[in-house]
Order: structure tokens, then sequence, then C-alpha cells
């Protein structure tokens, strides 16, 4: 079981991971995107640190709630709204929680992915997040089922949202601003998609 402490506990590594790889992911958009990514994730992660103490002996629902605000409110560009909502989602897959299994895990994650695919109006292989978020949920979850423990099904997540970082390098963007480059965009991985993958690494991290 995870409780809120626990949750309180990955924001911090997912904010510190996302600072730690800010220019990294700003890199990565520069030549399909608006060149901001990392910037504006570290930015909204920041505003979270700033807010977590206010929350953090709330349930999780309502601390991934306000990690979802956050970021809507200080993230710029698409990614914004995106990873908000994606929070959002979460938090109500998980209202009045404090403690989570790894059923509540994947409710979470279903969640997340189901925010990103309505706010996003996107899907699986248009070199978006999505790329790494729904390989990642269906390897989670096949792990879950045949028995894993938290860090081997994390770990299998993390290896699935790779293969879908590595994926979106072979594709041509049709969403969002990496579209406008049309075929400029195949070799570039997705932003996104890698911090995504990075946000999984740091939960796996602290199940290790």
């Amino acid at each position: 079981m995870t409780d809120n402490k626990k949750v309180v506990e990955i924001i911090k590594v997912m904010a510190e991971i996302i600072h730690e790889n800010a220019q990294f992911l700003t890199d990565l958009d520069a030549p399909i995107g608006d060149n901001d990514h990392g910037i504006n994730m570290d930015r909204g992660f920041q505003k979270v640190l700033e807010d977590l103490p206010g929350v953090e002996n709330s349930d999780i629902g309502a601390i991934l709630k306000k990690t979802g605000m956050d970021l809507v409110s200080t993230v710029g560009g698409s990614s914004g709204p995106l990873y908000g909502t994606a929070f959002m989602k979460a938090g109500a897959a998980v209202a009045g929680k404090n403690e989570i299994d790894a059923d509540d895990f994947i409710d979470i994650m279903d969640a997340a992915v189901g925010g990103v695919q309505l706010r996003g109006k996107a899907e699986k292989g248009e070199k978006t997040m999505l790329d790494a978020m729904i390989p990642a949920v269906e390897a989670i979850k096949k792990g879950v089922d045949a028995g894993k423990t938290p860090a081997e099904f994390l770990a299998d997540g993390v290896e699935a949202a790779k293969e879908g970082v590595e994926y979106t390098k072979t594709i041509i963007a049709t969403k969002g601003r990496a579209s406008y480059v049309g075929e400029r965009s195949i070799g570039h991985q997705d932003p996104g998609a890698t911090s995504f993958t990075l946000l999984l690494e740091s939960i796996a991290a602290l199940y290790n």
C-alpha cells in the first residue's frame, strides 16, 4: 500500500527529475516545438513544490488534484493543460483515499491517459506523450495481473515507456506544434513522451 505521505515524496522526486532534465527536455523541443518544454515543466513543478505543504496532509486525490491545478495554471503551451488534466483526472479516480494499492494505481494511470486523450484529442501513434503512456500502462497492468511486485511492474512500465519514446522517433507528428514541421519531425523523439517517461522513472526509483 502507498499512503499520502509516499505520494508527497513521489511528487517531490518528480519535481527533482524534471528540474534536472529541464534543459534536456527543452533541447528536444527545439527542432519540433516551441523550445520550452523543459523550462515550462520545471516552472510548473516548482509551483507544485511551493504549494505542497498546504495539501501534504490531505487525501491522495486532493494532492493529485492540486498538483494538476498548479500545472494547468503555470505550465505554458499544450503541456500545462495535458499534464494538468492528467493529474486532476488521476486525483478524481482516488478521491478521498489515504492509501492506494496496485489496482488503484492502475485506475490513476487509466484516468491520466483518458484525460490526455480527451484534452489533446489524440491517440497512440501520433507522436505525443500517449505513445509512452499507453504502452506503459499496458505493461503495468500485465505485471499486476501476473502478481509482480511494485518494483517489478513499475520497471516493466518504464521499459515500455522508453520503447514508446524510441517509437516516436520513427513517426510523423500529427498533433500540436510538432505537426507543423511534417516529415522533418521524423528522427526526433517526442518531448512529452520523454518527460512522462522521466516521471514514471522517478516513481519506479522509490520502489526499488
